[in-house]
């Protein structure tokens, strides 16, 4: 009997915090779209700057790669923010966090597991987290590619 009612509360608790799902997803999106499409836009607006940078982390061709960075984080921070194109705008948004991990904070990289903390507390990572979440959940019903979905007619349209 008490193993019966456990098991309801714990439905109810799920279905609960289930609701949740979606207002998560806009948070983290409004959130992180907004500051992905201000650093992009930042690096868009002072290219020499960011091209200058770029040069001393050794990475290639440093003007050109300011400008898809800025790029990707800008429009990509726009789309994301709109949850328009979520879960395929999210890939070049990992790709850029990733690079951005692996050149300017290589240390905590290298020290993943000596310095967990350095890892975790670098400015990319929840970036990237938040990138991964979209993609893997989708971006939630609160977003336009759940318009678009519901006007197409198709099932699982929050996602």
């Amino acid at each position: 009997m008490r193993g019966v009612i456990m098991e309801k509360l714990y439905r109810l608790w799920v279905a609960i915090v289930s609701k949740l799902q979606s207002a998560v997803l806009l948070v983290l999106r409004l959130y992180f779209g907004w500051h992905f499409f201000l650093t992009g836009k930042g690096k868009l607006m002072n290219l020499d700057k960011t091209a200058g940078f770029f040069d001393t982390l050794h990475i290639p061709m440093p003007k050109l790669n300011a400008i898809m960075a800025g790029s990707t984080e800008c429009f990509g921070g726009l789309l994301l923010l709109l949850g328009l194109g979520s879960r395929i705008i999210t890939v070049p948004l990992i790709v850029t966090m990733i690079v951005a991990y692996l050149t300017a904070d290589s240390e905590a990289v290298k020290n993943i597991f000596n310095k967990p903390d350095d890892f975790l507390s670098a400015a990319e990572f929840l970036f990237l987290l938040t990138s991964v979440i979209v993609l893997v959940f989708g971006p939630g019903v609160f977003s336009l590619d759940a318009v678009i979905a519901g006007m197409r007619g198709k099932k699982g349209a929050k996602n």
